[in-house]
């Protein structure tokens, strides 16, 4: 189950990977605006998680249970949520595009050239967060395969359509970096479209009818429950990146360009790895729904054994490789710099960041999102953003301040989660 769900993650981290691959190309300011664009999108992430995490557990629930009818109708009340939600954001980010990147400390320069893409990403949230929950409606029912072959469609649009639209090549406009977010919009969007199709197929593992297509307010209540469990733990994990972004910010464009590489190139490792975690939180869904909590703590304990091994491998070509990946995308020394000292730092929680994220999703598995909120609270509002400041702006460690806060946090979420996992008390909860 892993397999494809390592894969459609990793097709999620190449449309950063690729807009970013791109857009370095027009300057440390182009790049510093995709960075802060994302920091704010982490918001939208927040709700796209939230909502993702309660269908998954939901859908996981009802087809463990053997009720394709209650996994489609709760399959449903997400997508309406998800749409719902999706329109304030829209003005927000339409109207409201240069403040919210003022807010963030950037430069004027930044706001003058930048502020269109920061508009038609925010604009098109819709997009983002539909393909999202859609996709963790299919991993709930278990069919991660359908959710990988998306994820790859909307890639190969995004990954042309994203230097055409960008330099002008051949019939196309040269959009600059306005061009890498309508093309990420489009792919996005296109992938929205073909999900739209295969929910509504006979005999696939879920199939959604015009006999769904209506508010159930009992299941929209469980559902909405759920989500915002997931959305505040969300919400706290992404605005501590927020606030990272925004110490950042203080030691100029080519450090917050080094970051912002660095952190593209974690994700595209960490994604994947988080299709580990997403196996285990449908598991221990489906387990828990067939009376087997069991089963479902065993898959937990294998899925971060087998992310441990991934990860560490992958921090020792991180740690041994950091300047060659980060000249990929730069080619501004100070950048390439602060990329690989960032890259170096980071790869030394990368045995806490494997077994925590796998613990954090199985509880949202088991619909129990309340813990993971207290912890991400904890770790990253309490501990992470003010030993961030105390170090890179008090004791003048300057970026390496960030960088050791972001293993301290990380590393504690993985202490905290294992003693409250083998407590057990995630097995009695009732979604």
């Amino acid at each position: 189950m892993s397999i494809p769900m390592v894969l459609e993650l990793a097709m999620e981290s190449v449309f950063a990977i690729v807009d970013i691959f791109f857009v370095s190309k027009l300057g440390s300011d182009a790049v510093a605006t995709v960075g802060l664009t994302e920091s704010i999108f982490t918001i939208v992430y927040s709700i796209c998680m939230g909502l993702s995490v309660a269908a998954t557990a939901v859908v996981a629930r009802r087809t463990g249970e053997k009720d394709p009818e209650g996994a489609s109708i709760a399959a449903v009340q997400a997508i309406i949520a998800g749409f719902i939600v999706s329109v304030p954001i829209m003005f927000l980010g339409i109207f409201g595009s240069r403040i919210l990147l003022q807010s963030m400390g950037a430069s004027d320069s930044v706001i003058n050239s930048g502020h269109l893409y920061t508009a038609v990403m925010l604009g098109g949230n819709v997009v983002v967060m539909l393909i999202f929950i859609i996709n963790a409606i299919f991993r709930g029912v278990g069919d991660a395969a359908a959710a990988m072959r998306i994820l790859s469609f909307a890639n190969l649009i995004n990954i042309v359509l994203d230097p055409c639209l960008i330099f002008g090549w051949g019939p196309f406009p040269e959009l600059g970096i306005k061009g890498a977010a309508i093309a990420t919009l489009i792919g996005r969007g296109t992938g929205v479209m073909l999900q739209l199709y295969l929910l509504q197929r006979k005999g696939a593992r879920i199939h959604i009818a015009l006999t769904h297509m209506k508010l159930k307010f009992d299941v929209m209540k469980r559902v909405l429950r759920l989500s915002l469990g997931g959305i505040g733990q969300s919400i706290i994990a992404t605005s501590s990146w927020i606030g990272l972004m925004r110490v950042m910010a203080v030691f100029g464009s080519e450090s917050l360009a080094g970051y912002t590489i660095a952190i593209r190139i974690i994700v595209f490792s960490i994604l994947p790895s988080w299709g580990m975690s997403n196996a285990a939180a449908t598991l221990v869904g489906q387990n828990l729904g067939a009376g087997k909590p069991q089963r479902a703590e065993k898959s937990v304990w294998i899925s971060g054994f087998a992310n441990m091994v991934f990860l560490v491998g992958i921090a020792v070509i991180f740690f041994t490789w950091a300047e060659f990946m980060v000249r990929l995308f730069a080619t501004d020394p100070k950048v390439i710099e602060i990329g690989a000292k960032c890259l170096r730092y980071l790869s030394l929680g990368y045995l806490s960041y494997a077994y925590g994220m796998v613990l954090i999703q199985a509880f949202n598995g088991a619909g129990d999102t309340a813990t993971p909120t207290k912890i991400n609270f904890l770790c990253f509002w309490l501990l992470e953003i003010p030993l961030a400041c105390i170090l890179a702006l008090a004791l003048g460690l300057n970026e390496t301040g960030v960088f050791i806060s972001i293993i301290v946090a990380e590393s504690v979420l993985c202490l905290l989660g294992i003693i409250l996992f083998k407590r057990g008390k995630w097995k009695e909860k009732v979604v």
